[in-house]
């Protein structure tokens, strides 16, 4: 199974169009122990000839540029594409807006809880993906779903669960507890291969690791994870937002609260973080923050990266 990642910033990727921060302004300038990021995205394929992506970032065009095994062959008819699937683990605008660069009448399947298909449903300017070439199937969770597109049985199928996290900010009732968030709005997904039964997981997004979700992850090969923040409050003493991790949905890295802290017992073979914001000093990678990070065992994805499974 071979995992690409396409892009590893989080929303706005890096340096963001409009950020005039500390890291911003280094990536811009093309300081040492700096690179750009795209917005989340991961492709993945068994067979190195079909793909499925986990979410469509707004850089996807881009991102398949980047990347000639996304391209259409040379023998392939005038019209066709790779990308079989597109699996959906939330309905942020910086995972569901690229699924719009699709767009020119080529089959694919989407996949994603029912709640984030029926926001895509309710948005006109997603009927330009007709349901006759793009079906939309519903992810259950903790059940099995074998991927399949445009005809092709891609080898792999996704197990979806919760994960603590909340509802897109477009989607957001301020008036009601947790701004209306429910289960499902925010997923995991384990990916697995068919023919092997290997898997990986893939969270981008994650306010917290409770004890279901640590026992979900314990002793797994690979985890890519919700790098945001690396630490709670940093947006807020940057001056780039009022908000802190907690209130966005995402578990910030460091602390005893932290993601390094809770991944430290569960003996995961290899662990990736992935969504890192703009404003996140480990990003510096000659920074102590990124130091801490390869000391409990992290890796700091990066666009291109890719692993075999």
């Amino acid at each position: 199974m071979r995992i690409r990642i396409l892009g590893s910033g989080a929303g706005g990727g890096f340096p963001q169009w409009n950020c005039n921060c500390a890291n911003c302004r280094a990536v811009r300038a093309g300081a040492p122990g700096f690179a750009p990021r795209t917005q989340s995205s991961l492709a993945v394929s068994a067979d190195g000839a079909n793909w499925v992506l986990l979410n469509a970032s707004p850089d996807l065009r881009e991102q398949i540029a980047a990347a000639a095994e996304l391209a259409p062959a040379e023998g392939d008819p005038v019209r066709a594409s790779p990308i079989k699937a597109v699996a959906l683990t939330n309905g942020d605008v910086d995972h569901v807006a690229g699924l719009l660069n699709l767009r020119e009448a080529q089959p694919f399947s989407v996949y994603a809880a029912g709640r984030v298909l029926e926001a895509l449903a309710a948005n006109p300017i997603f009927t330009i993906l007709q349901t006759q070439l793009v079906p939309r199937i519903e992810l259950h969770m903790d059940q099995t779903t074998p991927i399949k597109g445009d005809g092709v049985d891609l080898g792999l199928s996704i197990r979806a669960f919760p994960v603590p996290g909340k509802i897109a900010l477009y989607l957001e009732d301020k008036n009601a507890p947790n701004f209306g968030t429910t289960a499902g709005d925010t997923l995991g997904l384990e990916v697995i291969e068919t023919r092997t039964g290997k898997s990986f997981f893939y969270i981008p997004g994650c306010a917290k690791i409770d004890a279901p979700l640590a026992e979900r992850l314990r002793n797994a090969a690979l985890v890519f994870f919700d790098g945001t923040l690396f630490h709670e409050n940093e947006m807020i003493e940057q001056g780039l937002m009022g908000k802190t991790g907690s209130r966005m949905g995402h578990i910030n890295m460091s602390g005893d609260d932290g993601s390094m802290a809770a991944f430290g017992p569960l003996n995961v073979a290899r662990k990736i973080y992935v969504h890192i914001n703009n404003s996140n000093p480990a990003l510096d990678s000659n920074s102590q923050q990124h130091a801490a990070v390869r000391a409990a065992g992290w890796e700091i994805g990066a666009d291109g990266m890719e692993v075999t499974l």
